[in-house]
């Protein structure tokens, strides 16, 4: 059964966990779908991505039946590999999602727990449902968050809050989300919403938002000279060429830019 089903519509792709079912819960296929979809909508042309979980939830993290099978297996055998770069395949789970060269916004309903809030994080920007809940939830299960969210938490909340969250292992509503920076904004209909914000950076030039999804996660890591640089040299490749050429035509005939 297919897990994870991409579609184009207007230079946007639709990225939807499809095990509704199941609340979207983290099994072999669906890591193995997710990580495919995540490298074929990088490969694409496409100017934005829509992450979102059919049914009532997000994604409910790793299946329960996946738990009973991680004990008979030397972990080091699986997790200390590094298959993608500098992760492992979990990890790829959500960082292809940083990978992708355009803004990814993630719609969230009912839950995000542990794996699936770590796929959320994965997004540039996360859309919450107002009565959706969030947990970093390993702790429940006497391990660590490890799917990447230890390289992200820590750039969207503070010290305290991450430690409460994961020492804790509490969900937490929509609202206190935001406050606390896991949760970029609310809404009744966050699908929608993600939708229309989606189309609205399609819109934008597919060459500067490429760059600007480069140059942020540069600034989050790198020192300041790289980042200066890093700036500089992103201008030099906009600066005249064709995408920002047609910005500056569409805004003098005030029209909407049409790339190519």
């Amino acid at each position: 059964m297919a897990r994870v089903s991409v579609e184009y519509r207007d230079h946007v792709a639709h990225v939807t966990l499809t095990r509704g079912d199941k609340m979207n819960a983290l099994d072999p296929e669906m890591v193995d779908a997710i990580l495919q979809a995540g490298q074929e909508v990088g490969a694409s042309d496409a100017r934005a991505v829509v992450l979102s979980g059919e049914g009532r939830s997000f994604c409910a993290g790793l299946d329960l039946s996946e738990f009973a099978k991680m004990g008979q297996v030397d972990p080091g055998q699986w997790l200390l590999e590094r298959t993608h770069g500098d992760t492992n395949k979990m990890q790829e789970l959500v960082m292809v999602w940083r990978r992708v060269p355009v803004p990814v916004i993630a719609a969230v309903q009912g839950v995000a727990y542990g794996g699936g809030l770590q796929l959320a994080l994965g997004a540039d920007i996360r859309i919450a449902h107002p009565e959706a809940k969030f947990s970093v939830m390993e702790m429940k299960w006497g391990i660590v968050p490890d799917l990447g969210g230890m390289v992200l938490l820590p750039k969207l909340v503070r010290s305290d809050v991450l430690r409460r969250l994961i020492y804790t292992a509490e969900a937490v509503g929509a609202e206190q989300a935001e406050r606390w920076g896991l949760v970029t904004s609310v809404s009744d209909d966050p699908l929608a919403e993600a939708r229309a914000l989606a189309a609205e950076i399609a819109g934008k030039s597919p060459s500067g938002i490429r760059a600007a999804k480069r140059l942020i996660e540069l600034a989050e890591t790198a020192e300041r000279e790289e980042v200066l640089m890093a700036e500089s040299a992103e201008q030099v490749e906009l600066i005249g060429k064709p995408d920002q050429m047609e910005v500056i035509m569409a805004q003098m005939q005030k029209r909407a830019p049409v790339f190519k």
